[in-house]
């Protein structure tokens, strides 16, 4: 499993969810196949981590959730620097 963040430069938005193939589904979301995502078109994938079990993406999911996926990303950066 994976946990991933997209972001939309023509909304300015990310989106975060989990996944067992992020390039799948990266494609569904760019396709317009999911309606919470369907208006941002083109999503770029930004992030993305593996987790070794369902449960584990789930707890990471909500935790980037809870602190915006705005300020987790910045979080890494800055990290990385």
């Amino acid at each position: 499993m994976y946990v991933y963040i997209l972001y939309s430069s023509k909304r300015d938005k990310y989106y975060t969810g989990q996944t067992s193939d992020v390039k799948d589904r990266l494609h569904r979301h760019n396709a317009g196949w999911e309606k919470s995502t369907k208006h941002g078109k083109p999503w770029v994938l930004i992030w993305y981590k593996k987790c070794s079990n369902r449960s584990e993406a789930v707890r990471l999911e909500i935790k980037i959730k809870k602190r915006g996926a705005r300020r987790y990303v910045k979080e890494i950066d800055s990290k990385d620097k």
